[in-house]
């Protein structure tokens, strides 16, 4: 198998958990106490850049996609994490998604 082929799935994967990091980040700006939601705010930001930079590595076949789906792994479970402990739905559908980045990066990408 390619690694195109291989890395479909992770690449997908990254882009659906970048797009519902960026929302819940802008959904959490956007609720009332930003005091409790500061860490969400934080990692949401950084796991959509660090999903973004994985696929982007991805696409270009870089030999370092396998280190940076390592990146992208831990931080997808560390916002996940977060996101769990926050009752919004936006938070929750976070959780799920970067949840799911993390599994299918970890099985595609990381098990070289």
């Amino acid at each position: 198998m390619n690694n195109e082929l291989k890395y479909n799935d992770c690449i997908k994967a990254c882009l659906e958990a970048m797009n519902a990091c960026n929302v819940c980040y802008v959904s959490c700006l956007q609720e009332y106490d930003l005091a409790m939601l500061r860490e969400c705010i934080t990692l949401t930001r950084e796991c959509a850049e660090i999903c973004n930079f994985a696929a982007e590595a991805m696409t270009r076949m870089s030999p370092y996609a396998s280190d940076i789906c390592n990146l992208c792994v831990k931080m997808c479970n560390s916002c996940a994490e977060e996101c769990d402990k926050h009752l919004q739905d936006h938070c929750k559908q976070c959780a799920e998604v970067c949840r799911k980045c993390a599994i299918v990066c970890q099985e595609l990408c990381c098990a070289a």
